[in-house]
C-alpha cells in the first residue's frame, strides 16, 4: 500500500466515525435530557469528549504524514502516537466525571425515572459503536496506525459504556431508579481500563520500544536471504506513527570493497521495502564477518 493510499484511507476511516459520533452525541444528550436519564445523558457528553478526541487525531494524522525535513529527519509519525496519549487522557476525564456525578446521584438520592426514548437511545448507540470499533480496528491494524487504533478502542469504550447504559436505565425504566447511576458508576472502571491500554501502547512507542518481534525476525530472515550477508550481528526497530524505523547490522566478508558491501547492503534494503510496506526507512551498519569488533554505544 503506498503512502498516499495509507494516508487516504486512514483519513476515510476517521471521517466517517467523526460523523457517526457527532450524530450519536446529539441523539443521546436529547434523549437523556428529554428522557429524564442521567446515565444516557452522561453517554451523550462522553461522545461530546470523544469528539474532540477525533478532531484531535485528524489534524495529528495531518502532522503525521508531513516528510522528514530538517529538524525532524525521522518524520512526524510520533504525532499520532501524542495523539493517542491524548485520547487516552481523554477517556481517563470522561470515566473519571462519569463515575463522580454517579456516586453524586447515590448519594443525595435523587433518582429519576427514564423514558423509553432513553432506552431505545442506549440500545441504538451499542449496535452503532460496536460496527464502528470494528471497522476502525480493522483499517487501524491494516496500516498500524496508533492513532486509528486508539480511536477504535474509544468506540469499543462506548459500546460498553452502553451496554450497562442500557442495563442501568431498562432497570430504571421498570421502577429499580438506582440502577441508572450505578450503571453510570460501573461504566468508569471500563472506562479507566480503556484508557490506560491506550496510554500504554502510545506510551511504548514514545518511548522507542520494540516493534513486534514476528516483524523483526521476518525482517532478519529477509536479509540473511541476500547473497554476501553472512549473518545478522544485530537488529532493532522502533515506531514512528504507521512506520517502522529499522536499525540493522550485517557481517560481511572483511576482504569486500566498499562499493561491493554497499550494493549487498542496497539490495537487501530494496527486499525489505518490497516485502513490508510499513517499514518506514532501514538504516545498514557493516561488520567484518567473524572478526572480532566492539559496537560503541553510550544509552
Amino acid at each position: 500500500m503506498e503512502r498516499s493510499e495509507r494516508f487516504g484511507r486512514a483519513d476515510r476511516i476517521i471521517k466517517i466515525g467523526f460523523w457517526i459520533n457527532a450524530v450519536l452525541m446529539i441523539m443521546k444528550l436529547l434523549a437523556g435530557y428529554y428522557g429524564a436519564s442521567e446515565a444516557v445523558f452522561a453517554d451523550g457528553i462522553e461522545s461530546a469528549c470523544d469528539f474532540i478526541a477525533i478532531l484531535t487525531t485528524m489534524i495529528a494524522l495531518n502532522v503525521g504524514r508531513k516528510p522528514y525535513d530538517e529538524l525532524h529527519p525521522y518524520g512526524h509519525g510520533k504525532a499520532e502516537s501524542l495523539s493517542a496519549i491524548f485520547v487516552s487522557l481523554v477517556i481517563f476525564g470522561t470515566g473519571g466525571w462519569i463515575l463522580y456525578k454517579s456516586v453524586i446521584t447515590v448519594i443525595n438520592s435523587d433518582y429519576s425515572s427514564p423514558q423509553m426514548v432513553a432506552v431505545s437511545a442506549a440500545f441504538l448507540t451499542i449496535i452503532i459503536k460496536e460496527w464502528l470499533y470494528r471497522f476502525s480496528m480493522k483499517g487501524g491494524a491494516s496500516i498500524e496506525s496508533p492513532a486509528l487504533l486508539a480511536i477504535a478502542k474509544d468506540h469499543r469504550k462506548d459500546a460498553i459504556t452502553s451496554v450497562a447504559t442500557l442495563i442501568g436505565v431498562t432497570g430504571a425504566f421498570f421502577g429499580i431508579r438506582i440502577m441508572d447511576p450505578l450503571a453510570a458508576g460501573l461504566t468508569a472502571f471500563f472506562i479507566f481500563h480503556i484508557g490506560w491500554q491506550t496510554f500504554k501502547s502510545a506510551s511504548h512507542d514514545l518511548m522507542d520500544g520494540l516493534p513486534d518481534e514476528g516483524v523483526l525476525a521476518t525482517i532478519t530472515a529477509t536479509a540473511l536471504g541476500v547473497e554476501g550477508v553472512e549473518n545478522v550481528h544485530e537488529i532493532r526497530g522502533r515506531r514512528s506513527g504507521q512506520y517502522i524505523i529499522v536499525d540493522l547490522k550485517l557481517e560481511m566478508d572483511p576482504d569486500m570493497t566498499v562499493k561491493q558491501s554497499h550494493a549487498i547492503a542496497t539490495e537487501v534494503k530494496k527486499r525489505i521495502f518490497a516485502r513490508f510496506m510499513n517499514v518506514g526507512d532501514v538504516m545498514i551498519h557493516i561488520n567484518p564477518h567473524e572478526e572480532e569488533h566492539v559496537d560503541l554505544i553510550r544509552l
